[in-house]
């Protein structure tokens, strides 16, 4: 029986390289490895399959018709021992591996997030699991980036590219006061009501922040922001205390009065068109570059079969 030829992957990754170089030295250079040992490494490729693949001359390297069939398939095995590999290493972090997730404040109201990420670590125990929070334009870079594997948030307009985004809720923003102030109670409140008002405001890197700006520059209403602050609790606290009123989701306001806290806020519905505040779990989706990761994909089909996904969001 004859021998089969012997060859390994570098040796392939070799020979591509000098084809698409047309020269040792060049290639020698990208590969980072002396010249003499990649002609020494192109030589035995030739020696084992009994054939010449390059015709050399002084200046340049060219193909012959055999090394241009061979370059084919040479290329196609390097593409399938990347993909294998690939696959191997997102098996291993389904084992051992690290989920870092962002997500802005208030979500309790709208999502359960402690119970779906108590079931992924019931299913992946050995996957660590890193939270932080912070504003949606910084979350939605950070999952861009690849700083983060994901992202709850709530978005206001494009999506960058290489992120997409699962819409899961859709509330609407009512007016938040005092229990005494003359709002609370009423209906039908436009934008132009509110200009009198003094606002109680979350950060301009927030969602709600740029959802309520749009809003107003669209009316072509200005408002008077009074307080500027960076979390949702100290928000609301001020609103209670008569300080300002400020535009939130609907279903905050009730988690918030059905809770145990000293002051309750009362409300105010704005008329339609409402302005609909939406929160999505936003990741990266770029097929070329991988992004998506086995552990990431598990914890979305996961947080898929817990609720509804309203709608698929994706970049322009």
């Amino acid at each position: 029986m004859d021998r089969l030829p012997y060859m390994d992957l570098k040796q392939l990754e070799h020979f591509v390289t000098v084809a698409a170089e047309q020269n040792f030295t060049r290639a020698a250079v990208r590969l980072h490895i002396v010249q003499s040992g990649l002609s020494a490494s192109i030589r035995s490729l030739e020696e084992e399959l009994g054939v010449a693949l390059f015709i050399r001359t002084t200046r340049r390297v060219d193909l012959t018709t055999t090394g241009r069939a061979f370059l084919v398939e040479a290329r196609r095995v390097l593409a399938a021992a990347k993909d294998a590999r690939h696959v191997v290493d997102e098996l291993k972090g389904l084992h051992r591996g690290i989920l870092s997730i962002g997500m802005i404040q208030g979500l309790s109201p709208l999502l359960d997030v402690a119970d779906v990420l108590g079931r992924f670590r019931t299913a992946r125990p050995n996957v660590e699991i890193r939270v932080v929070s912070g504003g949606s334009l910084s979350l939605i870079e950070g999952v861009r980036t690849g700083d983060l594997d994901l992202a709850f948030t709530q978005f206001v307009g494009s999506l960058p590219p290489g992120v997409t985004a699962w819409m899961l809720a859709c509330e609407p923003l009512v007016a938040a006061c005092a229990p005494w102030h003359p709002l609370a109670g009423k209906q039908n409140i436009a934008p132009r009501d509110l200009v009198e008002e003094t606002f109680v405001d979350l950060h301009p890197d927030w969602g709600t922040r740029q959802l309520i700006d749009q809003a107003f520059a669209q009316s072509r209403l200005s408002r008077r922001i009074g307080f500027e602050v960076s979390d949702l609790t100290t928000q609301l606290d001020l609103v209670a205390h008569g300080l300002g009123i400020a535009l939130v989701p609907q279903a905050v306001i009730a988690h918030r009065n059905r809770g145990q806290v000293p002051h309750a806020l009362g409300t105010a519905e704005l008329a339609e068109p409402e302005i609909c505040w939406e929160l999505g779990v936003v990741f990266a989706h770029d097929e070329q570059r991988h992004a998506v990761s086995a552990v990431t994909r598990v914890f979305l089909d996961l947080l898929r079969s817990s609720v509804e996904v309203l709608e698929e969001a994706e970049a322009v």
